[in-house]
């Protein structure tokens, strides 16, 4: 199978086009081999500004956590 640099370019695209919208409306996307994203909720807290040392309110949002396979995290350790 062949394609040229523009055909994998598309591909390419569309492919994380679909995680990103998977994501959104799963909440989780799991790629065998690779690692999975998962979408947490983190609650608001107190925070503080490191030039001022005034204290804050960083509010609740969501944040986008990625966790990698075993497979992965070997093949990264043994290189």
């Amino acid at each position: 199978l062949s394609c040229t640099k523009d055909e994998a370019f598309e591909l390419v695209q569309l492919i994380l086009e679909v995680l990103k919208e998977s994501i959104v409306i799963e909440g989780k996307v799991k790629i065998g081999g690779f690692g999975s994203f998962t979408v947490r909720k983190k609650a608001a807290r107190i925070g503080r500004n490191p030039l001022t040392g005034e204290t804050v309110t960083i509010t609740s949002r969501k944040v986008l956590i990625f966790k990698p396979s075993p497979v992965l995290k070997n093949r990264v350790n043994q290189g």
